[in-house]
């Protein structure tokens, strides 16, 4: 060969690395994927469909007392009646295929969509969420537990494939119908009607009907019925003309059909309650526990059907005390009269017992959790807020009657006259004029600085608390600012040397398995110093002062130290508003609306209320024989018959002495006692019989500060709604009223 042909001959060059790279790279991928499929087909071969009615039957969760081991209750209930699809309507089925999966028939029983859904969670660290066809919601109702694991998903996704070609779809339809949660306890399409409608045959459910059931189906907590929340309400609204254009895109209705449905709601109908599960004070224990676990991020799903072992803070021998408490320490006349309760734990936000009333089956509005005007029981927060300011509890205060605010006369109780007064003595007195003192004329911003000490102590945030801030008569509680359960939790703050603990129903919440979900320890890093120890030691001190020689003498039966604060607040009764508007308002302070004790040791935390009437908007007065119905009369009796064998055995414990130099008293007050003002210790044996006239309590009505007084405040009633977790969860709190925010709209 010449020299210039092998010249010619082109040299064969290397491959660039990176080429190399991604041939390796796709070699790779190709042999990935084929082992991904073969795997698949390998999983899926070896998977097999469960006995579906085993594992459903065995997902109950129980609810025990604080102890673990004393049952209160359970969240399951099987309200189920299986019907065949059959006897099922075209269009109740399509109702809720056009809200859940609107390609069910023609779907492999997964859906892909939902798997990247999942998967883009699972990358970002997420809580999964369903992919959630209906093959792949009965799958996971019947067949796995509720957990959301990637473990349970990747069983879901198998099974619901698996059942999605091996099973008619008419036969997953039917089980799906049968079994799924509608809320309101009720699994399946015919407990639903019967628990919305009264109507368990779905052959007798019309459009309107099934489709709301079907919207209420996606989540029986966020699209609930009766939640009178304007926000839930539109969220109802939009889901419900979403399933009707669901129906209508089927062919299931017209158009003209879907226009007419979509113009209204159809009327609720549900059934008189009668499950024994909820009857009597404990539903009302069992209804705050199950708000409580949805706050702290559990489904309607998991506390139905997940299995779940809850503990509860609830003492059994505590409740058991105050129901009695509650049901026989008081008066003869117990028509409309209602008695709201509840102890707290200082230090460690635990509600140990609660009395919301008789029966919950009867009654959901929950006394205990519902709303009310707090009366002087706010006037603690004043005192605090004062300490705060730099004042003295010594400093002196205008206790005579009328004392003059934004430019109107407000007044004592009887407009009594008291002479200058320290802040200690009128806390011991419910002096009303020296609290507006103080607050009004010593205290700039005032009122504003009384809602934040209350905040800090405990009363959850609110509107009606929040308009509090500009309203002078704030020290007086005017208006529904707190319950039971929220007084017993803000003056538990004191008893705690000022540290604030969150409320909280529920202890310790354990998986199917064992496995700790929640545990209440976990809520100590949100525990607080709300008050520096000084002020809540003197505070305590003041109080204390308020049992020895004040308003709330009778609370020195108990026996061992005590601090607590009467409260009651007067108006008009609902019965007279019509009477009194007429009138231009003059019934203004003519009724006891509210009245209070709030009594705590070191261990022990207890509020009790009394209202009157369906809304609690009736006059407390003719229940008792006192010119008023007091606080420190039957609901400090109430207090004591339940304190009594609460503390039975239990170490007496003395309250930490403020600093020595804070309680030297080195002012001389022209303090003047009322004339005739009896005691107001209640005798030791019960009885039915109001205690001798107590001294007269000294906070005004939301009216006025007194009931003589020329301010009228038109004060609406209070309409019971639906429970909302207090902070915490209640069952049935009544709505706070309008009460014009001006002075003297307070009371004790």
């Amino acid at each position: 060969m010449s020299e210039g042909r092998r010249k010619a001959t082109p040299r064969r060059r290397k491959k660039h690395w990176a080429v190399r790279v991604l041939g390796w790279l796709a070699a790779l991928m190709f042999v990935g994927v084929i082992g991904a499929v073969a795997a698949f087909f390998v999983i899926y071969q070896t998977t097999k469909i469960p006995d579906p009615n085993k594992e459903f039957a065995t997902n109950t969760t129980t609810v025990t007392y604080a102890d673990g081991i004393q049952p209160l209750g359970s969240f399951f209930e099987q309200n189920r009646h299986s019907v065949p699809l059959a006897q099922i309507p075209k269009h109740v089925q399509d109702a809720v295929i056009a809200a859940e999966d609107r390609t069910f028939w023609t779907n492999p029983g997964i859906s892909p969509q939902g798997m990247v859904r999942a998967a883009w969670n699972i990358a970002r660290g997420q809580q999964l969420q369903g992919g959630s066809t209906i093959t792949q919601q009965y799958v996971k109702v019947m067949y796995l537990t509720q957990e959301r694991t990637f473990t349970r998903k990747l069983q879901e996704l198998f099974i619901a494939t698996k059942l999605g070609r091996t099973r008619d779809k008419s036969a997953t339809l039917e089980g799906y119908l049968n079994t799924i949660y509608f809320g309101k306890g009720a699994y399946g399409i015919s407990a639903a009607g019967q628990a919305y409608f009264s109507q368990p045959d779905p052959r007798k459910l019309t459009v309107q009907q099934a489709a709301l059931l079907a919207t209420v189906l996606n989540n029986p907590t966020l699209f609930d019925v009766t939640d009178t929340d304007p926000r839930t309400k539109k969220r109802i609204v939009d889901r419900y003309h979403y399933v009707l254009d669901g129906m209508q895109q089927m062919g299931t209705i017209s158009s003209a059909q879907e226009a007419k449905y979509a113009n209204k709601l159809p009327q609720l109908n549900p059934p008189k309650q009668t499950s024994g599960r909820y009857q009597g004070p404990k539903g009302y224990l069992l209804d705050m526990a199950r708000r409580e676990l949805l706050q702290r991020g559990f489904t309607d799903d998991q506390i139905s059907g997940g299995g779940l072992k809850v503990t509860t803070t609830f003492s059994y021998g505590q409740q058991k005390n105050m129901i009695v408490a509650a049901q026989t320490k008081v008066p003869d006349k117990k028509d409309n009269l209602h008695v709201g309760m509840a102890t707290v734990q200082p230090g460690t936000g635990r509600l140990l017992a609660v009395y919301g009333g008789p029966d919950y089956v009867k009654s959901q509005l929950n006394w205990a959790t519902a709303k009310a005007r707090p009366g002087s029981g706010f006037k603690p927060f004043a005192l605090a807020a004062a300490l705060k300011d730099g004042k003295s509890i010594y400093d002196i205060f205008q206790g005579n009657s009328p004392i003059k605010i934004q430019g109107q006369k407000l007044g004592n109780e009887f407009n009594r006259d008291y002479g200058d007064v320290t802040l200690l003595k009128a806390t011991e007195q419910s002096i009303n004029t020296a609290f507006y003192d103080l607050v009004d004329n010593k205290m700039d911003n005032g009122p504003d600085k009384v809602v934040t000490a209350a905040e800090a102590a405990g009363i959850p945030k609110t509107k009606v608390l929040e308009d509090g801030r500009h309203n002078p008569s704030t020290v007086l509680g005017p208006d529904p600012y707190a319950s039971a359960v929220d007084m017993a939790e803000a003056y538990a703050t004191f008893a705690a040397d000022g540290v604030y603990a969150p409320l909280h129903v529920i202890s310790e919440v354990k998986g199917q398995d064992g496995k700790v979900l929640f545990t209440d320890k976990s809520l100590d890093k949100d525990k607080k110093q709300a008050f520096t120890p000084d002020i809540a030691r003197m505070v305590n001190y003041v109080l204390q002062d308020v049992v020895t020689g004040g308003t709330g003498t009778g609370a020195k039966a108990l026996g061992r130290p005590v601090a607590g604060k009467t409260g009651t607040a007067g108006g008009v009764a609902v019965e007279d508003r019509t009477k009194d508007n007429a009138c231009g308002g003059c019934m203004a302070g003519s009724a006891t609306l509210t009245s209070w004790w709030t009594g705590y040791t070191p261990q022990l935390s207890t509020a009790v209320v009394y209202r009157a009437g369906k809304t609690g908007e009736s006059n407390l007065d003719p229940y008792s024989s006192d010119k008023a119905f007091f606080g420190g009369n039957w609901p400090l009796q109430t207090w004591l018959a339940y304190m009594k064998p609460a503390l039975n055995g239990v170490a007496e414990e003395a309250f930490q002495d403020p600093n020595a130099d804070q309680i030297k008293d080195t002012t001389t007050p022209t303090y003047t006692p009322p004339p005739n003002t009896p005691t107001n210790t209640p005798t030791n044996t019960p009885t039915n019989t109001p205690p001798p006239s107590t001294p007269p309590p000294s906070t005004p009505p939301p009216s006025t500060p007194d009931k003589p007084t020329n301010t009228p405040t038109n004060t609406k009633p209070t309409q019971p709604t639906t429970p909302v977790i207090p902070t915490l969860p209640t069952g049935g709190p009544t709505k706070p009223s309008n009460t014009p925010k001006k002075p003297g709209t307070g009371g004790q």
